[in-house]
């Protein structure tokens, strides 16, 4: 669970624990990422509302893009980033971008706007800090390209929302799938009225086998407090 909302410094200074709950979402995050990634290159939810519309009685459907043999880039190779990789490495060649090269079978690639130029699909996967605010700007998008897709997992904050708005206007690149934004729950009319986009809302641990882990996770914490003892999952 993301906890970039937090003043850790200063819950520190006055004294005050703060703890998270590490590794139990990151399943569903990743499997979020892998679902987000298909839904965007063979446009299922666009599907979805062409059998509903009753459009399929008149018509095809316009042809899409091939998920397997993708070039697929992660930003941030931490618990989540990693296990994106394992799922899409079986789809296509995957490299990753971070702080530092990770022990792991995947290609680092120290320089952002090359991972962006080298991957069909970037996917985010990054932790929120003012280091990574608006690293994904408008450079970033034109590197990635025409037929670049975009996957946001991480927070809305990693994204220039301004700069992603008008490369999907612009066709700077093919589409994005989104289940994170800047100023959740808004969302700009930009991304919802785009036919380039995947939208969510913010559901990448929505599922009831993770909220029970979490709230269990929290429990034990608090149980830790009140008894004196070392939080399990302590900042």
């Amino acid at each position: 669970m993301g906890y970039d909302k937090v003043d850790i410094p200063f819950a520190r200074e006055r004294g005050v624990a703060v703890s998270t709950t590490p590794g139990v979402l990151t399943d569903d995050v990743a499997d979020l990422a892998i679902g987000l990634t298909i839904g965007l290159l063979r446009g299922l939810p666009a599907a979805d509302r062409f059998v509903r519309d009753g459009r399929w009685l008149e018509d095809g459907f316009p042809l899409k893009r091939k998920m397997s043999g993708r070039r697929f880039g992660i930003v941030g190779l931490g618990h989540i980033g990693r296990a994106i990789a394992d799922r899409l490495a079986p789809f296509g060649p995957v490299a990753y971008h971070g702080r530092m090269a990770k022990d792991a079978p995947y290609r680092f690639e120290p320089d952002l706007l090359a991972l962006a130029r080298d991957s069909d699909v970037l996917l985010l996967a990054c932790a929120a800090t003012e280091e990574t605010r608006n690293l994904i700007d408008g450079a970033v998008l034109d590197a990635l390209g025409r037929e670049g897709y975009l996957v946001n997992v991480a927070r809305g904050s990693v994204v220039d929302q301004e700069a992603l708005v008008q490369a999907l206007a612009s066709g700077a690149i093919a589409g994005a799938a989104l289940d994170v934004f800047v100023d959740e729950p808004s969302v700009p009319a930009g991304l919802i009225t785009s036919d380039r986009t995947v939208l969510a809302p913010h559901i990448a641990s929505a599922t009831a086998e993770t909220r029970k882990a979490m709230a269990d996770l929290v429990l034990a914490n608090v149980d830790a407090l009140l008894d004196g003892q070392p939080l399990p999952s302590a900042l």
